[in-house]
C-alpha cells in the first residue's frame, strides 16, 4: 500500500553558517554553497560568463540541467522498498529509451534510518532520493536548489506542493504526488438508512447526516475519529489546509492559536461528545470491524484510503464511494492536503544533474507519468492512491488510472483531480512537526477523553511546542 504520510523530520547539519548568510544575501536564497563534483556532463557553475549561465542571478547552489544532446553517466537513486519502488523501477527502461547512456542504479533503502548520516558524512551520497514532504525544508542545507530546472514546470505544479518544498526563495524538491483529502462514505448503508450523502456540502451538513444515520441505526458512530496521535495530527492538518493555514507559518513560527483551529477542534469535540464518532486507529482491527458492520460510514481522509475498500474491506467492498471533503463554510475549499512526497537531489551526489533528468522524465514527460500512474505490473488498474502534482498529467478528461472496483466502479480519478485543484497553497513543514505529536497530537486525544477543551488543547500545545521544540532549534 502506498501512503503519502508524513514521517519523522530529521534535523539538518548546519554547515558554514556565515558563508551561507553571505551567499543568501547575494543570491536571495538559502542553500549549501557546495561545488558539484560530477562525473557526467559539466554544468554551469553559475558565475557570470560561464557557458549556459543566465547571468549573475544564477548561483552555484542552483542545479543546472546537463549540456549536450547525449548525456552520459551513472546515477544512484534511493527509494523505499515496496509498491512504489516497483513502480519506479519499471519506468527505468522507458527512461533509457530517451537517455540510453544514463545507467540507473535503483536501490531499496531505509531512507529514514540512513539518509541523515549519509548526508552528514558525505560518504556514498545518492544522486536522488524519495523523501516525505515533511523533511524537505529541514534538509535543504544538503540539497540542490531546483529553481532553475523546475522553472519551465512551476506554473503547472499544484501550489501546495511547490510551497512545502520551498525555503527562502529556493525550491528543494521535485513534487511527486498530490494527496487531496476526500470524504469516503458507505453509499449502500446510507441509502438503506435513507440518508443522501451527496447532499453534504459543509461540515455542519456532515454532522446532520451523521445524526440522521444514527437515528436509523442506533448504536452506530458514523464518523471516523482518528485515535493515533500521529495520524490524528496529520488529519488535523488536512482540515487546517482547507482553511489555508497550518500549525506553523512560512517562517516556522507557531500559529496554532487561531480561529481556524478553534473551529476545527470544536467540530471534532462535537462529533466526540455527541457519540457520533468511531474512535479508532486507521485500519486497525477495531476500525475495520466498524467499517464492515456499518457502524462507521463516513471517513474524511486522504485519497489513499481507497486502498481499504479495494483490498481490506472484503465485506463492504463495492459499497463505498468518494466525494470532495465538506467545506468549513459555504463556498469554501472542498479539499486539503494530507501527506505527500517529493524527490530531492543531494548536493554531494556525483551526478545530480543526471538524476534530475530521471525525475524530469518521471514526473513531467507523458511517457513517464503515464507509466507511474497508469496500468502497470504492480497496479494493473493504475496507481489510485494519489494523483500527479503536475497539472498536465492530472487532466480530468484523461484518466491515468481506471475506475476503482472497491468504490463500486467509481471514477475516482476525476473526483480526486477536481478535489486536488481546490487544495489551498501551503508552507514548508517545520523540522519539529513530528515532535509536536507528543503535544498537539496527544492533546487532541486528551480532548476526546474529556480532559481538555479545544482552547486548552491550543494553549497547552502552543506552550509546549514553543518551549520544547521551536526554542531549542
Amino acid at each position: 500500500m502506498h501512503e503519502g504520510v508524513l514521517m519523522h523530520p530529521m534535523n539538518p547539519r548546519r554547515i558554514s553558517a556565515a558563508r551561507r548568510r553571505a551567499a543568501g544575501a547575494a543570491a536571495g536564497i538559502l542553500a549549501a554553497a557546495v561545488v558539484l563534483t560530477a562525473c557526467g556532463p559539466a554544468i554551469s557553475s553559475g558565475e557570470p560568463g560561464d557557458a549556459g549561465s543566465a547571468g549573475a542571478d544564477r548561483s552555484a547552489d542552483r542545479l543546472q540541467a546537463p549540456a549536450g544532446e547525449s548525456p552520459r553517466g551513472e546515477i544512484t537513486i534511493w527509494d523505499r522498498s515496496g509498491d512504489l519502488y516497483n513502480v519506479f523501477d519499471a519506468v527505468i527502461d522507458d527512461f533509457n529509451e530517451v537517455y540510453p547512456d544514463v545507467v540507473v542504479h535503483h536501490e531499496a533503502v531505509d531512507i529514514d534510518a540512513k539518509l541523515q548520516n549519509t548526508l552528514i558524512t558525505g560518504t556514498d551520497v545518492p544522486d536522488g532520493v524519495f523523501l516525505d514532504d515533511a523533511k524537505v525544508a529541514g534538509l535543504a542545507d544538503h540539497l540542490w536548489d531546483l529553481s532553475d530546472v523546475l522553472a519551465p514546470y512551476l506554473d503547472d505544479i499544484a501550489p501546495q506542493k511547490v510551497d512545502v518544498a520551498s525555503l527562502d526563495g529556493g525550491v528543494y524538491g521535485v513534487p511527486f504526488d498530490l494527496d487531496p483529502g476526500l470524504l469516503y462514505y458507505n453509499e449502500k448503508a446510507l441509502t438503506d438508512a435513507g440518508v443522501d450523502a451527496t447532499a453534504i456540502e459543509t461540515y455542519d451538513d456532515l454532522l446532520a447526516a451523521a445524526r440522521e444515520y444514527q437515528e436509523q441505526v442506533p448504536g452506530s458512530q458514523p464518523i471516523h475519529l482518528e485515535q493515533s496521535a500521529f495520524l490524528g495530527q496529520l488529519q488535523l492538518e488536512m482540515y487546517a489546509s482547507q482553511l489555508g493555514t497550518s500549525v506553523a507559518d512560512e517562517n516556522g513560527e507557531l500559529r496554532l492559536d487561531s480561529d481556524e483551529y478553534r473551529r476545527i477542534l470544536g467540530w471534532l469535540r462535537t462529533v466526540n461528545d455527541e457519540g457520533l464518532g468511531t474512535r479508532a486507529e486507521y485500519l486497525s482491527p477495531g476500525d475495520v470491524g466498524a467499517l464492515e458492520s456499518g457502524d462507521q460510514v463516513f471517513y474524511p481522509w486522504a485519497i489513499w484510503f481507497a486502498f481499504a475498500p479495494e483490498q481490506q474491506l472484503t465485506r463492504t467492498s463495492g459499497d463505498w464511494r468518494a466525494m470532495p471533503l465538506p467545506a468549513w463554510e459555504p463556498g469554501g475549499a472542498r479539499s486539503g492536503a494530507m501527506g505527500g512526497s517529493s524527490f530531492v537531489l543531494p548536493e554531494e551526489g556525483e551526478n545530480a544533474e543526471l538524476a534530475w533528468l530521471f525525475y524530469e522524465f518521471l514526473m513531467f514527460h507523458e511517457d513517464g507519468y503515464s507509466a507511474v500512474w497508469g496500468p502497470n505490473d504492480t497496479y494493473p488498474n493504475g496507481l489510485a492512491t494519489s494523483i500527479p502534482a503536475y497539472a498536465p498529467a492530472a487532466d480530468p478528461a484523461e484518466p491515468l488510472f481506471g475506475p476503482v472496483e472497491g468504490l463500486g466502479g467509481q471514477d475516482l480519478w476525476t473526483t480526486a483531480v477536481e478535489a486536488g485543484a481546490e487544495v489551498p497553497g501551503g508552507v514548508p513543514t517545520p523540522t519539529w512537526w513530528a515532535g509536536a505529536v507528543d503535544y498537539l497530537g496527544t492533546n487532541v486525544q486528551r480532548m476526546y477523553d474529556g480532559d481538555l477543551t479545544p482552547d486548552e488543547v491550543i494553549e497547552q500545545s502552543s506552550e509546549d511546542i514553543q518551549a520544547n521544540l521551536v526554542d531549542r532549534q
